[in-house]
């Protein structure tokens, strides 16, 4: 065990804990309308809790356990032959589980953006199960869990390269979103402003701080690795943020407060694939096209399709995933046919197992709440309590 590398996977995990409480409910939160913010704050609190004790039970088992090239298996369940002197390379496996657990905690948790404001609370907590343990997990073994999309695999000596989860994380979280998105249909009322611009903010900055350790602990190592990697993190979001910014003027006239941050995510989600491949000056490249082709995705998704992916989670997630990892082929970092094969696959996957899961779930719990619900907003409606009391 390598103390300096126990410490700062130890730091990181809490960083990526802080990105999803609260940094990505105050993000979401502040989008929607005030009767609906304590829903969201309700949606990722909730699923906070049920990931964390269903990746115990199976999820990291079926994600890094000693099964075969597809499937973990469930030797590793509830931690079992795994102690405090356990060793994952040069950490306590331990540590490794609770580190990874916190990536298994906000990829079902981003996809709350694209239903909020009319989704039922049963089917977020069943889908989100679900999908973490047969969606999430298995592309997780795939990948990082020496399945066969990595080294030695289908594509050969040199698998897929995804430091951080440009396609572990945001890619099936950006398909499963506008899937679900299509399949639950728009909100009635679309034309309500974010309530708090404020959270908005907040919630990005808490995400910004929050990546050093989603992509500098994904070194797994205190080392030059993790320094490059929280390095490049920054200078991508920088640089979105400001691109982002630029084009919304060029095209609008005015650049915006929930503008600027969105393009900070974008660009962090961009870089977070090639985050361990790449220096400075392709970070600058990554993040600055990404928050243009982020920002039009948006548009292409909400006014050409007309599609309600509510926060943009695809746009923003999905896409920038899916750009960074194609990115690491263009600068020599990775193979053509491993990086563009694997978001195949992992896509074909993530959308059938989606699907289902939908469909099936529906069958139980409602998927959707009534109209008056919707109207009047799910806090007081679903969870009894209001945001904002205001006495007269």
């Amino acid at each position: 065990m390598n103390g300096a590398d126990t410490a700062w996977i130890t730091v990181a995990t809490a960083l990526v804990l802080f990105m999803t409480l609260p940094g990505l409910a105050l993000f979401y939160g502040g989008l929607v309308r005030a009767r609906n913010v304590l829903s969201v704050f309700m949606h990722v609190y909730a699923i906070a809790a049920l990931m964390s004790v269903l990746w115990l039970a199976f999820g990291y088992s079926i994600a890094f356990g000693d099964g075969n090239a597809i499937w973990g298996g469930l030797g590793k369940m509830f931690l079992i032959g795994i102690g405090p002197d356990t060793l994952s390379g040069t950490i306590p496996e331990v540590l490794f589980f609770a580190f990874q657990m916190t990536f298994a905690i906000i990829t079902p948790a981003l996809i709350v953006g694209a239903y909020v404001e009319r989704i039922g609370f049963g089917f977020v907590l069943a889908f989100s199960g679900l999908w973490m343990l047969l969606c999430y997990a298995p592309v997780t073994h795939w990948i990082w869990g020496g399945g066969f999309l990595s080294d030695g695999g289908i594509f050969g000596d040199t698998g897929v390269r995804d430091f951080a989860g440009g396609i572990v994380v945001h890619e099936t979280a950006g398909l499963a979103a506008i899937l679900i998105s299509v399949v639950l249909g728009p909100r009635k009322n679309q034309k309500h402003p974010p309530h708090n611009p404020g959270f908005v903010m907040i919630g990005a900055s808490m995400l910004w701080v929050g990546w050093f350790g989603f992509n500098g602990g994904s070194q797994l190592a205190a080392d030059g690795g993790a320094a490059m990697a929280l390095t490049v993190t920054h200078i991508s979001a920088a640089s979105a943020s400001l691109s982002w910014a630029l084009w919304e003027k060029i095209k609008f006239g005015r650049a915006s407060l929930v503008g600027i941050v969105t393009g900070t995510i974008a660009g962090l989600a961009s870089i977070t694939p090639a985050s361990g491949f790449v220096g400075p000056i392709e970070a600058l490249v990554i993040g600055g096209v990404a928050g243009i082709l982020c920002q039009e995705a948006v548009n292409f998704i909400r006014n050409k399709l007309k599609i309600d992916d509510t926060l943009d989670v695809f746009a923003v997630h999905g896409v920038g995933g899916i750009f960074g990892t194609i990115m690491i082929a263009v600068f020599g970092a990775g193979a053509w046919a491993a990086q563009l094969g694997s978001l195949a696959i992992v896509g074909v996957f993530t959308l059938v197992v989606t699907f289902i899961l939908i469909k099936g779930i529906a069958l139980v719990t409602h998927l959707r709440v009534d109209e008056e619900t919707e109207a009047n907003g799910l806090d007081l409606a679903v969870h009894g309590e209001q945001a904002y009391n205001i006495e007269s």
